[in-house]
């Protein structure tokens, strides 16, 4: 399979090699919270990718009904642990996105650190998840990462993280799939020197002639 193993991620966390961790939830996630953007407390939202689990942590500590996705057993452990010092409840699930699947359709997905950590390949098939996770009029909080690079120039590959460039994005979640919002969206500066682009788009009712798998 094309990019990044369970493996890979596993060593980073053993190590706490996590130059993409800022220690705390990303300051767009309580944006979105203090201006009432992920609505009311008690909706389903899941956060795939959810590392050490800040996001998860803030989303449950405001009374939502979390659940955290990682693919790696080290990820899932420190999202535990922060929960359960902070007496918090949160399902956090060691599980492949690719595979995984909700009891029930979700009201949101915060999708931050697993676009940009999956291998190319592998977006169409996310993308759809994502489609099937989320309700009719769910909504999809996503930050963009970032970070062309040189080699991009050459038709090369490189990441994690892997650059999101909006027309790439846009056709991985077209419409009529998915509603966008106008551009420009503002852009949320990372420690890293990178940049990621916040937006919102509203999952919508698949048309019968529509592909999703």
């Amino acid at each position: 399979m094309a990019g990044p193993t369970v493996d890979f991620w596993e060593q980073r966390f053993a190590s706490g090699s996590l130059p993409w961790d800022r220690g705390e939830p990303s300051p767009q996630l309580l944006a979105w919270l203090a201006d009432g953007s992920l609505g009311a407390a008690g909706r389903r939202i899941a956060v795939p990718g959810c590392g050490a689990g800040h996001e998860v942590v803030a989303l449950a500590r405001a009374g939502f009904d979390v659940t955290g996705l990682d693919y790696a057993p080290g990820a899932v452990s420190m999202a535990r642990e922060q929960l359960a010092a902070r007496c918090l409840a949160a399902e956090v699930v060691q599980a492949d996105v690719l595979q995984w699947q909700p009891a029930a359709p979700l009201d949101s997905v915060y999708e931050q650190t697993c676009l940009c950590a999956l291998h190319p390949d592998q977006w169409v098939a996310y993308a759809q998840q994502l489609h099937r996770w989320l309700r009719p009029g769910g909504s999809l909080f996503a930050l963009l990462m970032q970070v062309p690079r040189e080699g991009a120039s050459q038709g090369r590959i490189e990441g994690p993280p892997y650059h999101l460039d909006i027309h790439a994005v846009r056709a991985l979640f077209p419409e009529p799939l998915w509603r966008w919002p106008a551009p420009p969206y503002p852009g949320v500066p990372h420690r890293q020197g990178w940049v990621e682009l916040a937006v919102q788009l509203e999952r919508c009712k698949a048309p019968a002639s529509t592909p999703l798998a």
